[in-house]
C-alpha cells in the first residue's frame, strides 16, 4: 500500500497532466490548509507568479464571523481584483489534489464573481 504523501502526489500529477498555464490563459492555483487558504496565478511557460491572494491579507474586521467557505470566496474575489489590474481575464482552474467542493469551489465562485473567466 502506498503512502499518502506518493497518492497526494499522484493526484497533483493527474491534475496537472490536463491542466497548463500559458501566457494567454494562465494557471489559478489554489492552495488549502486546515485553518487557511490561498490562491496564486501562475504562468507555467516562465514559471512566474503574476498575482497571489491569501486570507491573511484579507482585513481582520472583514473576516471576522464569517465561515472558512466564506472567507475563500473574498479571497477569488481579492485575486479577480488584483488579476484584473494585471490585464489577465482568462485563466485555467488547478484545483490541486483537492476536490472541487468547499473552500476550492468557494475561491473558484469568488475569482467568477470578480470578472475572471475560467
Amino acid at each position: 500500500m502506498k503512502n499518502t504523501i506518493e497518492q497526494k502526489k499522484r493526484r497533483i500529477a493527474r491534475v496537472r497532466a490536463k491542466v497548463k498555464g500559458a501566457p494567454e490563459r494562465p494557471r489559478l492555483a489554489v492552495h488549502r490548509s486546515l485553518s487557511h487558504i490561498s490562491a496564486q496565478i501562475i504562468d507555467d511557460t516562465t514559471g512566474q507568479t503574476l498575482v497571489a491572494a491569501r486570507d491573511l491579507e484579507i482585513p481582520a474586521d472583514g473576516r471576522a464571523g464569517k465561515k472558512k467557505t466564506e472567507v475563500a470566496s473574498l479571497v477569488g474575489k481579492l485575486l479577480a481584483e488584483r488579476a484584473k489590474g494585471k490585464g489577465i481575464e482568462k485563466v485555467v482552474f488547478d484545483r490541486r489534489d483537492k476536490r472541487y467542493h468547499g473552500r476550492v469551489r468557494a475561491v473558484a465562485e469568488g475569482a467568477r464573481e470578480g470578472g475572471l473567466k475560467f
